[in-house]
């Protein structure tokens, strides 16, 4: 009886030690989270009217944003992580003449490229940003490097290029930027310009309430990403502002404002009037109304960039991804280039409002 007893215990030990390992392995199995991925992209907004694009600059436009969102998207399906996947979409339009961002930079009043880009890791919330730089053919490389191989966050001029040469970067003469059709609409601006009343002594808040001014900044570029073991990134990169002037820099460059990712919300990177996306810190505060106030990435896109961005009277766009998977392109301009694609390769590009 006693034997019979305690074979009846040992066997009822062995079940229950055969269950916990049972569970155990269950909790620490990886959790097969690949019907989340995706990625999602923007080539900056504006005044992008169908009337006034050539059929066939229009699929140039469309050829572009594929090849990009589909560099990114691969190594994504792959099981790449998010920062590889919005590094390298970015450098396809970057290398790209048809986008403020790298190559097709827009020029400043001087008649120089001054380039500026950022990146952001949503698992460690670690970033990296550069800001003016004359001389780095993918300026989302450096920021990567910044991010990555030192202990700062921001560099900007030739101190972002010194470190750059350091790290190994491409670096180009400043000729490699320069593009005919940037170029004249420099000049058609600075043309406009000289024909006004000289300003007074508010020069800078009455050329940045020029409507004309306002809509010289589109084509900024920017990525965001879900990978497959959830984690979240984004990254943006610009010429900034056409005829900007006194070194201007705008949101690109700037975390919270232009560029920002957390795996408890959201990845953002933000495209337009750059002054107001830093005053409304607009990326970060996307992000906050998720975690804070439980809004859904759409909600929460909505209330930045329809109403709380043109209240203090700035225009522009948003593209993010949520930690699952959940997409949101958002712009209160006539128009944003922009694509994304999910984890079954379905692909959507859009560039006019109705899109």
């Amino acid at each position: 009886m006693k034997k019979l007893l305690l074979l009846f215990c040992l066997s009822l030990f062995l079940a229950c030690e055969n269950s916990a390992e049972k569970q155990l392995q269950s909790k620490s199995k990886p959790v097969d989270s690949t019907e989340n991925f995706g990625i999602v992209i923007h080539g900056g907004a504006g005044t992008i009217l169908k009337k006034n694009m050539s059929d066939s600059l229009e699929k140039e436009y469309k050829a572009k944003l594929e090849e990009a969102i589909k560099t990114g998207h691969k190594i994504l399906a792959d099981g790449g992580n998010a920062l590889d996947a919005v590094q390298k979409t970015i450098n396809v339009m970057e290398n790209s003449p048809l986008f403020n961002a790298g190559k097709g930079a827009v020029f400043t009043n001087a008649e120089t490229n001054e380039l500026d880009a950022s990146i952001m890791d949503g698992k460690t919330l670690n970033a990296g940003a550069v800001a003016g730089v004359t001389t780095v053919k993918n300026p989302i490389n450096l920021a990567w490097e910044v991010m990555e191989n030192s202990e700062h966050v921001m560099m900007a001029g030739k101190g972002a290029e010194k470190f750059a040469e350091e790290r190994g970067i491409e670096l180009v003469t400043p000729e490699y930027f320069y593009t005919e059709n940037r170029f004249k609409s420099l000049q058609r601006l600075k043309k406009r310009e000289s024909k006004k009343t000289e300003l007074d002594h508010n020069a800078n808040e009455t050329a940045f309430t020029d409507p004309f001014i306002k809509d010289s900044k589109f084509g900024t570029v920017g990525c965001a990403a879900l990978d497959k073991n959830g984690n979240l990134a984004a990254g943006t990169s610009t010429g900034g502002m056409t005829n900007k002037k006194w070194g201007r820099i705008g949101d690109a460059p700037i975390i919270g404002a232009g560029t920002y990712a957390n795996n408890k919300t959201a990845a953002v990177s933000a495209t337009g009037w750059g002054e107001f996306f830093i005053r409304g810190v607009v990326a970060y505060d996307i992000s906050a109304l998720m975690e804070y106030k439980n809004m859904s990435l759409q909600e929460a896109a909505r209330e930045v960039i329809q109403k709380k961005n043109p209240e203090l009277g700035g225009n522009g766009g948003i593209i993010a991804i949520d930690h699952a998977g959940n997409i949101s392109m958002e712009f209160n301009t006539a128009g944003m280039y922009r694509a994304h694609m999910d984890k079954e390769g379905n692909l959507k590009i859009g560039i006019y409002e109705k899109d």
